[in-house]
């Protein structure tokens, strides 16, 4: 991620901006709609990121591209924004957190669950229960792979990580060792 904190506030501006769960849906199904034109449009992207076309032409292009694409008015507030203050290039980490950040606007924590396998559904299911009877609330789990865990789990709210896996518990006895 680029500049956490900026993606963070301006994540955060456009979830409090939001009203309820079917706008917060219709944001983010416009942004991550922009997201794949801008990724498949080299025009485009080599236009909006260009220090040598003017502003006033940068702006005509997105409303068009935004236009065409029926994305509503929020979501055109934030691209014209990050274009007028030079930050186009965090759109891609903003949609990435977002739902993060509406989560927590509903009070709902977040828990990325990396695993070097898929779970079964009981697993996920039995997980669940148990974080949001740890955390006495809702959680939100985000299921990912990861092949250098070997075997186990690692868990990441926020800035805090539970590192139950083989990888994580061979890092700690090497880190012990080295400390004496």
């Amino acid at each position: 991620m680029k500049n956490q904190v900026l993606v963070k506030r301006y994540a955060q501006g456009l979830v409090q901006a939001v009203k309820d769960e079917g706008e917060f849906a219709a944001v983010r199904a416009d942004l991550n709609a922009f997201l794949d034109l801008y990724a498949r449009q080299d025009e485009l992207r080599r236009a909006l990121m260009n220090p040598f076309i003017n502003a006033g032409a940068k702006t005509k292009i997105l409303k068009d591209v935004l236009d065409r694409g029926g994305a509503g008015k929020k979501t055109g507030r934030l691209l014209q924004l990050l274009l007028d203050h030079k930050r186009f290039d965090l759109v891609k980490d903003i949609a990435e957190v977002l739902p993060e950040m509406w989560n927590e606007k509903l009070g709902i924590l977040t828990f990325e669950i990396a695993s070097v396998i898929p779970l079964t559904d009981a697993q996920k299911s039995r997980l669940r229960e148990t974080i949001e009877a740890a955390e006495k609330r809702p959680v939100d789990l985000v299921f990912k792979i990861d092949p250098g865990i070997i075997g186990g789990l690692a868990l990441r709210t926020g800035h805090i990580v539970y590192d139950v896996s083989i990888q994580g518990n061979l890092n700690q006895m090497r880190e012990h060792i080295q400390q004496g």
